[in-house]
């Protein structure tokens, strides 16, 4: 179920993702990887939200770290894995090979996703007992 809500979440992430881009390319006219590397920010912030709030609801015990040290461990984990991933492949997909930067940005979000999932299960909402973790 947790995947599920995960990828539900990642959807909305894409699109705040995606309308950013557009809206940073095609309107303000940054280049494609300034515009990238914001938009990927935005999708980290509202993604970080609702997995928050929906997806690793059930990781909120009394033991859980301040909102702001969660925001920096995802930020600093999926955050960086996104943009990183998303500027590497979009470099390749959108600079080297021409494609539009909203459908190279399509490619490179889908392949920083499992990555991402991961990394929040196991080290941003860690749940109040971590041998939960271990089967």
């Amino acid at each position: 179920m947790r995947w599920i809500k995960f990828n539900a979440v990642g959807f909305l992430g894409m699109l705040v993702q995606l309308g950013s881009l557009g809206f940073f390319v095609h309107i303000v006219g940054l280049h494609y990887l300034v515009a990238t590397a914001l938009a990927v920010e935005a999708a980290v912030l509202h993604n970080f939200f609702w997995h928050r709030r929906w997806t690793w609801a059930d990781r909120r015990g009394s033991v859980a770290p301040a909102t702001s040290l969660l925001l920096l461990r995802f930020n600093l984990t999926t955050g960086l894995v996104s943009i990183a991933g998303n500027l590497f492949f979009m470099r390749i997909l959108s600079g080297a090979g021409g494609l539009e930067p909203m459908v190279a940005n399509l490619l490179s979000i889908a392949s920083c996703s499992l990555i991402n999932f991961f990394l929040s299960d196991r080290w941003v909402f860690l749940p109040s007992n971590p041998s939960h973790l271990q089967r």
